[in-house]
């Protein structure tokens, strides 16, 4: 076949997305070489992949439906490639494609990122930063080398490393009477209204918390974004909860907002990095896990979450293997 791996990659991210437009923006290239891709797969195969629809993108046919599949295991097996050949060598890739989950974005990952270049040396990132759902499609299609999320919801990925865990928190106006507390019960934040951080298995898992209660508040707020749901907060739409606190140089709360620790026994998240490789894990994603924990080893309990002492000493996972 005349195809290039990049030009697989192409086809790959139009079934994706159902659109050409958008695998365009996704990968950065120009639509007339996504077509070129598709045109000359289609060629190769005697066969459509896509049938375009006007206005509406395209769908993928039974043709395509294989066509994608084994074109998926060839990616994975080149990105294994790669990166073997890279572990053999002993040197550190020239980018790192990492995802992570969107609010981290915000939150930690640039000053991590900023440890891991410091010890390997000067490494371009590419940071994907896109929900549960997305990250996990993204790795299993090679389009990144390492997913940073919880394990909320539906976990496809078998190679996984926990961090710590990360338990949930209040959000709240700094004028709501619960505000001077040490701590709050689930039972008094139902009465509030609530400002969801609406992502695709987050917006579940945190309304399922108050399951316990047979009561779940009001919804009054609802977006995708970590930063929107403080300004609401701050704004006085209602109380928030969330698990991950802003680390070292990330952008400070207001004076608007506080958190607080929830006293109901929950079970909390667990921050995981995962990859595809299984026990057989090159060098640098060795080194980056490495890193990775030894970062939050040092912001330690109180600076990632918001709990109470007894529990912080129970929140970070020791070191596998």
């Amino acid at each position: 076949m005349n195809l290039t791996v990049r030009q697989l990659r192409y086809v790959c991210e139009v079934a994706r997305l159902g659109s050409v437009l958008a695998a365009s923006k996704s990968l950065y290239i120009s639509q007339s070489s996504i077509l070129a891709a598709i045109t000359l797969a289609e060629a190769e195969m005697g066969a459509r992949i896509f049938d375009r629809r006007p206005a509406r993108g395209v769908s993928i046919t039974p043709a395509g439906q294989r066509f994608v599949a084994a074109a998926r295991v060839m990616l994975a097996a080149e990105t294994e490639f790669n990166r073997s050949i890279g572990d053999l060598s002993g040197r550190m890739p020239k980018v790192l494609r990492i995802g992570c989950f969107e609010p981290f974005g915000a939150l930690f990952m640039p000053e991590m990122l900023r440890s891991y270049l410091d010890s390997v040396g000067d490494v371009e990132i590419d940071l994907v930063e896109a929900d549960q759902v997305q990250l996990q499609e993204r790795l299993v299609a090679g389009q990144i080398d390492l997913a940073i999320l919880y394990d909320i919801g539906p976990i496809g990925i078998d190679s996984v490393t926990r961090i710590c865990k990360v338990p949930a928190h209040a959000m709240l106006n700094a004028d709501d009477p619960l505000a001077a507390r040490d701590g709050i019960w689930l039972a008094e934040l139902a009465a509030r209204p609530l400002v969801l951080l609406d992502l695709p298995h987050t917006a579940t898992y945190l309304l399922t918390l108050f399951d316990v209660l047979a009561k779940r508040p009001e919804v009054r707020f609802r977006t995708r974004s970590y930063e929107t749901v403080r300004s609401a907060v701050a704004s006085g739409f209602g109380m928030a909860i969330l698990n991950m606190r802003p680390i070292g140089r990330a952008t400070a709360d207001g004076e608007e907002i506080v958190r607080k620790p929830i006293f109901d026994e929950l079970p909390p998240p667990t921050l995981i990095v995962a990859d595809m490789y299984g026990s057989a894990k090159p060098l640098f994603v060795r080194v980056f896990i490495e890193i990775f924990h030894r970062f939050f080893t040092a912001v330690g309990p109180a600076g990632f979450s918001v709990t109470t002492p007894e529990r912080e000493v129970s929140l970070l996972v020791a070191r596998e293997g």
